[in-house]
This record gives structure tokens, C-alpha cells and sequence, in this order.
């Protein structure tokens, strides 16, 4: 009985409990990294009628939020296979939306950016009047400039280490983090990127405390492990 249950036509009403089931089943199973259950509520979901466009946009949307930057090719297939489907239509277009739930259900998931976002949507809700720090603003105009606009910028990329350590929050503001990187994926790059930059940031800030150019400690220690070096190499007899 129950077998033959099972094989009668399926159940599915686009607009009704059916659909938001089916389409909360997908979007776990690719969570949970199960690849074969998310290609069975896929092929459901396509047997039942529903529209595969709302399955695309649907996909491009987990990219985002649940894998991220932990592998940030997630939102290019999921957007191939979009316009893959637009360009073939059915059944041919389906296979690249079958393959985009695939890569996205083995990707690595993170949330990072879509929790950091939320944070940072938080604060600017809460500081909406402060301003940007004059540093960082433009000056067009002369009184700009004599209002210290742009004053003391420093362009990263023409820095000793491409990094200028420079305070972009508001005055006023104390600097907060909102972005924690997991150690999934490309984000386990991403945070010893991060740790490194924050070692640079704080040299800066004892270099400015202590009225030195910043880089100073930087350029001292390799300067030292220079000297060392040479100091500790033995010259070469020649015979």
C-alpha cells in the first residue's frame, strides 16, 4: 500500500505548504553538505511544476549567505547556472542548476559575512549622524583643504607594506569588529590576513604614540636582522 502510495503523481502546490517545504528542504540539505539529498528535493521540486527560476534565485541567495567568502566561486556558479537556464530553458537548462546545487552543497559554508553585515547594519543605525574622519575625505576646493580635509592620508598601495594602518571609522567612534572569518575555505586565508594586518595596525599606533614615523619598529627589526646576519656569516677563504 504504501508503496504504491509513493509512486502516484506528486503532491505540490506552488503557492501553498508544498512549496515552502520543499524549497526549506533544498536550501538544508545543501547546508548539511549533503549533495544527493539536495539533488532529490531538487528533482521534486522540478517534478512537482515548480518554476526553475525560483529555484535559481534561490541558489544565488544561499551562495551569499550560507558559504560566502568561504568560497567565493559559490555565487559565480550559482549565477551561471541562472543564466545558463535562461538561454536553454527545459529540460537542458535544468542540469546546470543540478550542478550548481551540487557545488554548493559540497562547498564550505560560512556565515561570517552575513552575521558581520547584520552588525554592522546595527551600528550604522545607531551612529547615523557621525561623519567619515577628515583624512579620508576629498577636498575639491581650497577651503576643503584648510578644512583638513584629506589632510594626512596615506595611500596604501604606495606603502612599505601596502597597508597604512589608517583609521577609517567615524570621529568619534571607537573601531569595532564585525567581520570574524571562520577557518572554512578561502576565510582561513582571510584570517591570517587579518591577524597580520591587525600586528601592523597596533606597530602603528605605538608608532604614532611614541612620535616616530610609522614603519619605524618594522624597519628597525629588519634592519637589525640584517646587521646580524652579516655580522654572523663567516668570510670566505679563498685558496
Amino acid at each position: 500500500m504504501a508503496a504504491e502510495v509513493q509512486k502516484r503523481a506528486p503532491i505540490y502546490d506552488k503557492a501553498q505548504e508544498g512549496h515552502y517545504n520543499l524549497i526549506s528542504a533544498l536550501h538544508k540539505s545543501m547546508r548539511g553538505s549533503d549533495p544527493d539529498a539536495a539533488l532529490y528535493w531538487l528533482a521534486r521540486m522540478l517534478d512537482g511544476g515548480e518554476d526553475p527560476l525560483f529555484i535559481a534565485r534561490r541558489i544565488v541567495r544561499f551562495a551569499g549567505e550560507d558559504i560566502g567568502i568561504a568560497d567565493p566561486e559559490a555565487v559565480h556558479q550559482a549565477l551561471a547556472a541562472w543564466d545558463v537556464y535562461e538561454r536553454l530553458g527545459s529540460p537542458e537548462g535544468e542540469l546546470a542548476i543540478a550542478q550548481a546545487v551540487v557545488y554548493l552543497a559540497t562547498a564550505p559554508k560560512s556565515i561570517a559575512v552575513y552575521r558581520g553585515f547584520g552588525a554592522a547594519t546595527a551600528a550604522a543605525k545607531r551612529t547615523g549622524s557621525l561623519i567619515p574622519p577628515a583624512h579620508i575625505l576629498n577636498a575639491p576646493t581650497r577651503l576643503m583643504k584648510d578644512l583638513g580635509y584629506g589632510k594626512g592620508y596615506r595611500y596604501d598601495p604606495d606603502t612599505e607594506t601596502g597597508f597604512s594602518g589608517a583609521d577609517y571609522f567615524p570621529d568619534g567612534m571607537d573601531r569595532e569588529r564585525y567581520y570574524e572569518p571562520t577557518g572554512n575555505g578561502y576565510e582561513r586565508q582571510i584570517t591570517e590576513r587579518l591577524r597580520h594586518w591587525d600586528g601592523l595596525r597596533a606597530e602603528r599606533r605605538r608608532d604614532g604614540a611614541e612620535g616616530r614615523a610609522p614603519g619605524t619598529d618594522r624597519r628597525h627589526r629588519i634592519s637589525e636582522r640584517a646587521s646580524g646576519s652579516a655580522a654572523g656569516r663567516v668570510p670566505r677563504v679563498r685558496h
